[in-house]
């Protein structure tokens, strides 16, 4: 079987965004290390990739360690719950909008919810520093009505 042609260095690395997730690998997490390689592409469709890591020789999937990881509903799909719960629908609801069971709905929100409260507090963390300035919406406001309206007001009323 022929080899495919190397990529120019013009063009982006397909893998850049993967990382190996073995945690006894000198390479673990870290991304665009070039030691990622398309071994194999699997799948009913043959659309998944199976990488190899050539600095622990392991082998896993494309999806492994993503939301994707043991499904089979379509990116578009899982898309469309994770918006649906992100803006407040109920499973059932979200369900019935995206034509999935309401068990597969609770399956992503299982495993998005950890990874999005993980996010949020690794944001938070880099928010420690102090703000510098802080813009308020409104300069002024009053709390209670004016002296001379209300004065107006006994007077004529």
């Amino acid at each position: 079987m022929a080899r495919k042609p190397a990529r120019s260095r013009s063009e982006p690395n397909p893998l850049a965004h993967l990382a190996c997730p073995n945690e006894d690998c000198s390479a673990c997490n870290c991304f665009d290390a070039g030691n990622l390689s398309v071994v194999e592409r699997i799948g009913k469709r043959k659309d998944i990739r199976r990488l190899y890591c050539s600095h622990c020789g392991q082998r896993f999937s494309e999806r492994r360690g993503t939301l994707h990881e043991y499904t089979k509903v379509p990116n578009e799909t899982l898309h469309r719950i994770l918006k649906c719960l992100s803006h407040g629908c109920s499973i059932t609801a979200s369900a019935d909008i995206c034509d999935v069971d309401a068990r597969t709905v609770q399956r992503v929100l299982r495993q998005a919810g950890p990874r999005a409260d993980d996010f949020h507090r690794l944001h938070i963390e880099q928010q420690r520093t102090p703000v510098p300035a802080v813009q308020l919406d409104e300069l002024h406001g009053r709390v209670c009505p004016s002296k001379k309206k209300s004065a107006a007001r006994q007077c004529h009323g």
